[in-house]
């Protein structure tokens, strides 16, 4: 997935303004797609040089205006048109995981140490799904946004949950060595 249409994703919500849609990353969509705040604002300027995004300067009393960011037409049209693309496998970059592959030169303290902050992190990240879960979707009648989001945070749930299994055994079997 492109930037681009990562931000056309969060428009279908509401019109947004770039800091707007940074926050909206960070605390949603962000959860599967990274994006910092100057690529944001950098892509929003494509998306309204290809005519799918209008911007709207809004003047606002004590404080700096806002642009207000929407999607047009033709965004929904092009966000459609990149709905019927396969989506692509995700690559994996992780170098804990090539560290296993020479293991006999590992320093294991060292690793175990960076496997139980890892295990943390996707513990932390896991709470976190839960109550989401928990606050807006758990016994609520939804949507077909709702349950579009639903399914995401469910396949997060569930990454997290065969990646903490996975790193506890490892450690356990490099507790071993």
């Amino acid at each position: 997935m492109a930037l681009a249409e990562a931000i056309l994703v969060c428009l279908t919500e509401r019109p947004m303004s770039g800091y707007d849609l940074a926050k909206n990353f960070d605390a949603s969509i962000g959860f599967f797609w990274r994006a910092s705040h100057q690529q944001i604002y950098r892509e929003l300027g494509r998306l309204r040089e290809k005519g799918y995004v209008k911007s709207q300067e809004v003047s606002q009393n004590g404080k700096p205006n806002r642009i207000i960011h929407t999607l047009t037409p033709a965004g929904q049209k092009a966000l459609r048109s990149w709905s019927t693309k396969p989506a692509k496998h995700p690559s994996i970059k992780d170098d804990m995981l090539v560290k296993f592959y020479a293991l006999e030169n590992m320093d294991i303290d060292a690793l175990k140490d960076q496997l139980t902050i890892r295990m943390e992190q996707h513990q932390t990240k896991l709470v976190k799904y839960y109550r989401i879960k928990e606050r807006y979707y758990d016994d609520k009648p939804l949507d077909l946004t709702q349950k579009g989001k639903l399914i995401a945070l469910e396949m997060g749930i569930d990454q997290e949950v065969s990646m903490i299994e996975r790193l506890e055994a490892a450690m356990t079997k490099i507790g071993n060595l």
